[in-house]
């Protein structure tokens, strides 16, 4: 399923994000023979930091890492870039700074080192002050346009969720020249606290990443798809070549795969690509451009939401299992069981649909 993503010919939509395994040249071209679109290398900044111990929690659901930036030198990364470059693939370059004069000189320099397009990444779950710029649609703008003035190659603006207004800086990125935009990027979270030492899991604020999130990224590319006019990369929680599909019917053109990577290893590309084709395959799909968007027809506001009635009805050849998960979760005290029996009392039922989502054999179904 091939995507045209910044003009860039890619063989399919999965690109291998920005992070710790896209560290250098190494583990940029691991992403490339593992199949990936194109590689988003990790970002960086013009002075390189400390390394620092532990800096990466995983719950079992989400991750929180504390390292965002390379630890290599500026200059480090020609050598880094023309390595990567050497398999053949497309390489983006994610940058960051505070100035825009910061930025546009990382960007030349990125440019120069034989990149293929930038994401400039203008937040940071870290440190507050990076989360105001990226809240801010007038300094968005004016760092979009200064690195834009000063190179020829695609640039993508990375949007933060840690926003009021995820469409007014999506415009201002537009205004500001962007070729596209990315969203999102990992979430301000503490993943945890021990209640013995009474210390947090790691002992800073980090960024949150992983399946949690993918509701987040689905609703800031489906919000930024129906206010701007420019192709997205959807960022957020992609484990399964369906979620990649979730993302592009919701108005992405191509999609970034991180932790699951960092969890599986770089064969979880190769795993999402090989399904994605499948899908293709059965589907004559072979373009992104032919699913693209298609479910944003049926996301509604709030206001065109139809009111009911509508009741739940249930399957009459019988509740295979004692969970009670329906009778637990119906607030309305609208479901009855008796035995294997599952039934409704459609005068106390109110619709809300909470049972036909937690039945784990989907005997249960909302009816208008």
């Amino acid at each position: 399923m091939r995507t045209d993503f910044l003009g860039l010919k890619m063989k399919n939509p999965v690109l291998l994000a920005a992070g710790p395994w896209s560290r250098d040249g190494k583990s940029i071209r691991k992403g490339i023979e593992a199949g990936a679109g194109a590689v988003v290398t990790e970002t960086i900044i013009t002075d390189s930091l400390t390394d620092i111990c532990p800096r990466t929690a995983y719950d079992g659901f989400g991750l929180q890492n504390i390292k965002l930036y390379s630890d290599i030198q500026v200059e480090g990364w020609q050598e880094d870039m023309d390595y990567a470059k050497e398999a053949g693939g497309i390489v983006i370059a994610s940058i960051s700074a505070s100035t825009p004069s910061e930025l546009a000189y990382l960007a030349s320099k990125m440019e120069l080192f034989g990149a293929d397009a930038l994401e400039i990444s203008l937040s940071n779950p870290m440190w507050e002050s990076l989360e105001i710029v990226a809240s801010d649609p007038e300094a968005i703008q004016q760092m979009t346009r200064e690195v834009v003035s000063n190179v020829k190659i695609p640039v993508i603006v990375k949007l933060s969720q840690n926003v009021t207004n995820i469409s007014r800086v999506a415009k201002a990125a537009k205004e500001g020249g962007a070729s596209a935009v990315s969203a999102i990027n990992t979430i301000r979270c503490i993943l945890g606290v021990d209640l013995e030492k009474c210390e947090p899991t790691l002992s800073t604020y980090g960024g949150y990443s992983g399946a949690p999130i993918r509701p987040l990224g689905l609703a800031s590319v489906a919000t930024v798809a129906q206010a701007v006019d420019l192709p997205i990369c959807g960022i957020g929680g992609i484990e399964t070549y369906e979620h990649v599909l979730e993302y592009i019917l919701l108005g992405a053109s191509a999609v970034q795969v991180g932790t699951a990577v960092m969890l599986n290893g770089y064969g979880k590309i190769t795993e999402i690509i090989s399904g994605l084709e499948n899908w293709g395959e059965k589907r004559n799909i072979t373009q992104v451009s032919q699913i693209r968007g298609k479910a944003l027809k049926n996301l509604k506001s709030f206001d065109e939401m139809k009111v009911g009635p509508a009741n739940c009805v249930a399957d009459q050849k019988g509740c295979m299992t004692d969970c009670n998960k329906c009778l637990n979760v119906c607030v309305y005290g609208a479901i009855e069981k008796k035995r294997e029996n599952v039934n409704i009392n459609k005068s106390l039922c109110e619709g809300c649909g909470l049972c036909s989502s937690v039945c784990p054999q989907k005997k249960l179904s909302l009816m208008w």
